[in-house]
């Protein structure tokens, strides 16, 4: 077969004479070195009996394959070849360096975790729980109750405000919301929780006071800055074209709103209620002061102290018993909890932009 009769797929078969990697080359290098310096670690730890550093190993392995992709793009395809998918390697090895804390802290959340990640734990609550068993089921329960309320609190006052700034605002008014959003953007959380636990004392005059729902107008206040913005920045998006077609044909503003802007941006409103969501679900301080702490069960977010998942693994860490592993293990596997919650959250949000985003044909 001729050069000029070969096929697309015999060229690429022979990329090594033809003095071109193939384009695995790069994946299997980085995938070896990364695989050589984990075994050289896990060695490590075998032999010192230390942690697994996963961090170090990747990072490693990383610069490594640096040095071998411009090494063997050098001898294959030349010097100009060679530094350019060095440069290339760079800005890649940037990325992953960035993603190094993430990395580790997952790792160290699900070897911590695992342990106790087990029907007990979804199962039971810490009533009358001393040392070992017990569950994290009544802090599950209040961390969706809670995070549930703020939602419906804050969703439709932060989507409102929006629309009012994109299509409606004008002047000082607009100037003003926009400035106290801003504002409201930077509010430390346990300030939230002061003035929630201030409100309700004065509102109810009980200075003791510790329910729910409390808790849910804290978390509230922090995430209606953030529903605003996301919001406001997906409406902007919308094309003027679209208002101005729907205007022509006699639509009225409030139904323009309601049938055109807002289903074409629902997918980015959804990403921006779920990162308000995911902004607020770990927040410890403001729940500490106003929903308070038990160890049992409670469905009620109008009465009563209210458990959520990170007031329980702070809980778990700082007050620990005469043995500190079961609440350490608990601690961890309430903290691998939350970030599974997240996770759902966040797939539930993609699964619920797909589903909702408009459908636009060629």
């Amino acid at each position: 077969m001729t050069a000029a009769t070969a096929s697309p797929g015999d060229v690429s078969a022979n990329s090594l004479t033809a003095g071109r990697l193939p384009r695995w080359a790069p994946w299997a290098l980085l995938g070896l070195s990364w695989l050589v310096f984990l075994v050289i670690f896990g060695f490590v730890r075998s032999a010192n009996g230390g942690d697994f550093n996963i961090a170090a190993a990747l990072f490693l392995g990383t610069v490594v394959f640096d040095i071998l992709i411009f090494v063997v793009t050098h001898l294959v395809e030349g010097a100009r070849q060679a530094r350019d998918r060095l440069v290339t390697s760079l800005v890649a090895t940037a990325f992953i360096i960035a993603l190094l804390p993430l990395v580790s802290l997952l790792y160290t959340v699900l070897v911590a975790g695992l342990p106790r990640f087990d029907v007990d734990f979804f199962s039971q609550s810490m009533r009358n729980v001393v040392g070992e068993g017990g569950g994290a089921l009544h802090a599950i329960m209040g961390t969706l109750l809670i995070t549930g309320a703020a939602t419906v609190i804050s969703v439709p006052v932060g989507l409102l405000t929006a629309i009012y700034l994109v299509e409606y605002g004008r002047g000082r008014l607009a100037r003003a919301i926009t400035f106290f959003v801003d504002v409201m953007t930077g509010i430390p959380s346990i300030v939230a929780g002061l003035f929630a636990y201030a409100f309700f004392s004065l509102i109810l005059k009980d200075p003791g006071v510790r329910f729910g729902l409390g808790g849910a107008v804290a978390l509230s206040l922090l995430m209606i800055p953030v529903v605003v913005r996301s919001s406001e920045e997906m409406l902007k998006l919308v094309p003027n074209e679209l208002r101005e077609a729907s205007y022509a044909l006699g639509v009225p503003k409030w139904l323009t709103i309601l049938k055109i802007v807002i289903p074409t941006s629902i997918a980015g409103i959804t990403t921006g209620v779920t990162l308000a969501i995911s902004r607020v679900i770990g927040e410890t301080a403001p729940l500490l002061l106003i929903a308070g702490f038990t160890a049992s069960m409670n469905y009620n977010l109008f009465d009563e102290k209210m458990m959520s998942l990170p007031v329980f693994v702070y809980t778990q860490y700082a007050n620990p018993g005469s043995d500190v592993q079961p609440y350490l293990e608990r601690a961890w596997a309430g903290a691998l909890a939350l970030i599974v919650i997240v996770m759902v959250l966040n797939l539930i949000a993609r699964l619920i932009a797909r589903i909702f985003s408009p459908k636009l044909g060629r």
